[in-house]
């Protein structure tokens, strides 16, 4: 019978020894990393794996795609996408420093939460995400957006990055993203008065709103953090929080762990159907949400 290979492709020195040990645990046979790959090299490698096998168990394999940056990825994912030869087909999944199933797991555990504490959806919310140009910022915002939230996209450094970052979402995805202006303390302040959901996904370490800038977001629902370095990206948010009231009017905090073990699941997961599926798969943050979902209930 073929072995369940997985082929690990990054652009960076070093395949992360998380996605690594994750892949291993889900039940791959081989793991074979590949390191400081560029957009040019994904063809050939890809179309060195497929035609090693028959097209009957071409399958029993796939291609993971690492980094640190979330349209690289996506860019890398396409362009494997385009190299395949049917009947050659094999399984592809991108999920770079984590970031795919983190915004996954944070953004269905406040879908939850929403739910069970507020009787209500993202349906029409306000979401400001803090950290704008990072990796977990790019699929939080997407994902809330298919939701029907009304998403405000925060730079650190102004508009010009988060702006082009907003423009690629909706060519790629079909979603509309508002870039906005974080390059203050009182910027970022002013953008959280009407949140009714906050995604803290900055650097770690970095408070990004204080307790008096909290207590004035008179709408927030819920404060979400996925750093566990203190302090909290958002005052009040434990690392443990899952629905705890964060102390300021109805508001409840979402803490790194309790997001980071839905994460853990939903990458299990993924990497398990690759594994077990019948029909090649082709898997983003999109199809990790479902399973953040579906895990969580």
């Amino acid at each position: 019978m073929a072995k369940n290979i997985l082929h690990m492709l990054t652009p960076l020195k070093h395949m992360s020894p998380f996605d690594v040990n994750m892949a291993a645990d889900a039940g791959y046979d081989v793991l074979a990393t590949y390191t400081s790959v560029t957009p040019e090299e994904v063809r050939g490698l890809v179309q060195d794996a497929i035609f090693s096998r028959s097209p009957a168990d071409a399958v029993r394999q796939g291609i993971f795609f690492a980094g640190k940056n979330a349209i690289a990825a996506l860019d890398m994912m396409k362009t494997a996408e385009n190299s395949l030869v049917p009947p050659f087909l094999v399984n592809l999944m991108a999920d770079p420093a984590g970031s795919f199933t983190t915004a996954a797991g944070m953004v269905a555990c406040a879908a939850k939460l929403l739910e069970t504490k507020f009787q209500t959806t993202f349906k029409g919310k306000t979401v400001v995400i803090y950290g704008g140009t990072g990796v977990v910022a790019f699929s939080a915002a997407v994902i809330a957006a298919q939701e029907g939230a009304k998403v405000k996209l925060v730079g650190y450094d102004g508009t010009k990055r988060v702006g082009g970052i907003a423009a690629d979402m909706k060519a790629r995805f079909g979603v509309d993203v508002e870039p906005a202006d974080g390059s203050s303390p009182e910027k970022n302040a002013a953008l959280a008065i009407d949140a009714e959901v906050l995604f803290a996904a900055g650097p770690a370490g970095v408070q990004i709103l204080d307790a008096e800038q909290v207590a004035a977001a008179k709408s927030l629902l819920i404060a979400a953090d996925v750093n566990a370095v203190p302090p909290p990206g958002v005052h009040g948010v434990d690392v443990f929080a899952n629905g705890d009231p964060l102390g300021f009017g109805q508001a409840v905090g979402l803490g790194a762990l309790a997001i980071g073990n839905v994460k853990y699941q939903a990458q299990h997961r993924l990497l398990k159907r690759m594994i077990t599926t019948s029909e090649p798969l082709v898997l983003d943050f999109r199809h990790a949400y479902d399973e953040a979902r579906a895990f969580i209930g």
